[in-house]
């Protein structure tokens, strides 16, 4: 069994930046692979950035290449989203997910895990 625990939602206004936390415990693994996801109220679930973990190889969709960087720190077992230039259009809660098959990528079937989310407002 996995958790994982994320941190770093908030309130922020268009143009400024945040960065979520993901903190991974239990049954990991370096073959993993981890995304973000996001759902806003009334919409489907959005895929929004993967990271291989043993590789570092990492998948954005258009919507936020560019503007949004997952990363992974091995030691602390934990993957950030760095989100800059943010827009209304962003607000959503933010789900981390891990995939034990290490594919990544947009599919969220792949992804056993999930965390809890952390709101993400961002005003106009």
């Amino acid at each position: 069994q996995v958790q994982l625990v994320e941190s770093g939602g908030g309130l922020v206004q268009a143009g400024g930046s945040l960065r979520l936390s993901c903190a991974a415990s239990g049954r990991t693994s370096s073959n993993y692979a981890m995304g973000w996801f996001r759902q806003a109220p009334g919409k489907e679930r959005e895929f929004v950035a993967s990271i291989r973990w043993s590789s570092g190889m990492t998948t954005y969709p258009g919507s936020v290449t560019g503007r949004f960087t997952i990363s992974r720190d091995n030691a602390k077992n934990t993957v950030y989203l760095q989100m800059n230039s943010l827009k209304p259009e962003d607000t959503a809660a933010y789900y981390c997910a891990a995939d034990p098959a290490g594919w990544g990528g947009p599919n969220s079937d792949r992804y056993n895990y999930w965390g809890q989310g952390t709101q993400v407002t961002v005003s106009s």
